[in-house]
């Protein structure tokens, strides 16, 4: 059986959706200059990162949040954007300190800073007690150390022991994610406080203070949010009881911080709005799209009526059109669950993708008469008006704007354009 047939509609990047016609000229008095395109740089497929918009979007947090610290997170190589990159550009915006996951992201990040003569406070939170090596140089680093568990505890004392210096570390409390930290409810954390303030007396450790993270930030009035916010507040008034004082204490994530300035306690702790995407649906922060990904065409052919396209067949055309073969594919981070309901802008028209999309490219159906070239470029995921957006890509392939930031890999060729960071 036959799936979608073909609309023959390419639409116009107008901010109204209307069909076929010229592309509407871009307002010279609010648009951005123009970023440049794939055909600047060798290779099929491009990703461009915007500094300057990173920069930009981490002083937006900050004003939007009130606080007076923030933490940006550049884990997963900076959500897939460069992690250094993005760090440098993130200090220079007003960032305090930087967020990743593993030790090994810590240490590859913190090697990067130093040969650019750049330091930071990095934190560091998903990590096995028996890294051993890696764990000690991190340690002897700086690094700051998640702590979720009393043995995660241990190993950081020991290891701060081998190489001869406190080790820094934060107690991350769970709240009612359910996911790591030491939990509040239950007295898990309670009977946690002995060792981590007998620890900090000692001088075997040094605790900075308490984090968490929330569960349903992205839905303002979730009752979860003030649950979780009130376990918290009692974690970090356990610690302060048995005498861990002077705490740097973060809970907010990036909806919170845009969301909740009573929650930004000592420090906001931001990932994805670093990047310039909205973590709520519908709301306008005054945030700037960090990433373009964009493909050159290799190829433009006639397709006549009755023709399907790519593996299954699912779309067939219902009259004589013209197709662009697009070089990316599900091994480049492109989701094939998406086959079918997206698009992509070229020349400043947008036109729908049709059939299943493959490990290496995707299919566009231009219509009959579309002035599109063998070497234009298409717009997969743009950051200027009009252009298709990672919302747009995540809501065709059922995910979240999360997943489309971090997609682009395999062949994709990156590069970061903006002011010196």
């Amino acid at each position: 059986m036959t799936g979608m047939t073909s609309t023959g509609n390419e639409r116009n990047l107008n901010g109204n959706g209307a069909p076929g016609g010229n592309p509407a000229p871009a307002d010279p008095s609010s648009a951005d200059p123009a970023p440049p395109s794939a055909v600047d740089f060798p290779g099929l497929l491009s990703q461009t990162v915007d500094l300057d918009a990173v920069a930009h979007n981490v002083g937006a947090i900050k004003k939007a949040s009130g606080a007076r610290r923030l933490m940006a997170v550049v884990k997963a190589d900076g959500y897939s954007q460069g992690a250094v990159q993005v760090a440098c550009a993130a200090l220079a915006g007003g960032a305090d300190q930087l967020g990743v996951a593993t030790l090994q992201e810590s240490l590859e990040l913190r090697e990067a800073l130093e040969l650019r003569g750049t330091g930071a406070t990095l934190l560091a939170w998903l990590w096995h007690p028996d890294e051993g090596l890696e764990l000690e140089a991190a340690v002897a680093s700086g690094v700051q150390l998640g702590i979720p568990s009393e043995e995660h505890l241990e190993a950081a004392i020991a290891a701060g022991r081998r190489a001869r210096v406190v080790p820094k570390i934060t107690v991350m409390a769970d709240t009612g994610l359910n996911r790591s930290g030491i939990q509040v409810l239950g007295g898990a954390f309670r009977r946690a406080v002995p060792a981590l303030a007998d620890a900090h007396a000692r001088g075997e450790a040094q605790v900075t203070g308490v984090f968490s993270h929330l569960a349903c930030a992205d839905e303002p009035g979730h009752e979860s949010i003030g649950m979780q916010a009130g376990r918290f507040r009692e974690a970090a008034e356990l610690l302060a009881e048995a005498g861990v004082g002077k705490q740097l204490n973060h809970l907010a994530n990036s909806p919170a911080a845009l969301t909740r300035p009573d929650l930004a306690f000592d420090m906001v702790r931001p990932g994805l709005a670093v990047y310039g995407l909205e973590p709520i649906a519908g709301r306008d922060h005054g945030l700037r799209a960090a990433m373009r990904w964009e493909a050159r065409i290799p190829l433009v052919k006639p397709l006549r009526k009755g023709e399907a396209v790519s593996y299954g067949r699912t779309w067939t055309a219902d009259r004589d059109t013209t197709i662009a073969l697009i070089p990316c594919g599900y091994a480049d981070g492109m989701l094939r669950s998406a086959s079918g309901k997206f698009e992509v802008a070229i020349n400043g028209v947008r036109y729908p993708q049709v059939g299943r999309v493959c490990m290496d490219q995707f299919v566009v159906d231009l219509g009959p008469d579309a002035p599109v070239r063998a070497g234009d470029v298409a717009v997969i995921v743009g950051n200027r008006p009009g252009e298709p957006t990672a919302d747009e890509l995540a809501a065709a392939a059922g995910t979240i704007n999360y997943e489309i930031l971090t997609a682009p890999r395999g062949r994709t060729r990156r590069r970061h354009i903006g002011g010196e960071y």
